[in-house]
């Protein structure tokens, strides 16, 4: 197992995700759960007024909010979100995060190899 991730890659493995999700006052934190073959799992906590600046990945992005609730700048545009949504961001999207209470989401990104044919 990569001291970096929380699972196995090469095992199953369980991971009960409100007990990993450690909230912190000094700062975002975030959890690699799975980092394997392009595809990283990372959960991550904010408290009340943390943020993520705006920035953009080259990976394809999604997000499933567990608890709480926050503000996504999608290209400029804010856009709420509160446990239970689930989003996707295609590859270089510019993105903010605002946490408008105490939130955690599951963050998965994807790698995506363009060289290959579509067909495949």
């Amino acid at each position: 197992m990569s001291s970096r991730s929380l699972l196995d890659p090469n095992a199953s493995g369980i991971i009960h995700l409100p007990e990993a999700a450690q909230f912190s006052e000094a700062g975002i934190v975030s959890r690699t759960l799975l980092d394997e073959d392009g595809v990283r799992m990372t959960l991550f906590t904010f408290t009340a007024g943390q943020q993520l600046t705006e920035h953009a990945t080259p990976a394809r992005a999604l997000v499933q909010i567990l608890s709480g609730a926050c503000e996504f700048s999608l290209a400029g545009k804010p856009t709420a979100l509160r446990a239970g949504d689930f989003l996707h961001m295609p590859p270089g999207l510019p993105h903010a995060v605002l946490a408008t209470e105490a939130f955690s989401m599951l963050l998965v990104t994807i790698r995506e190899n363009r060289s290959a044919p579509a067909n495949l």
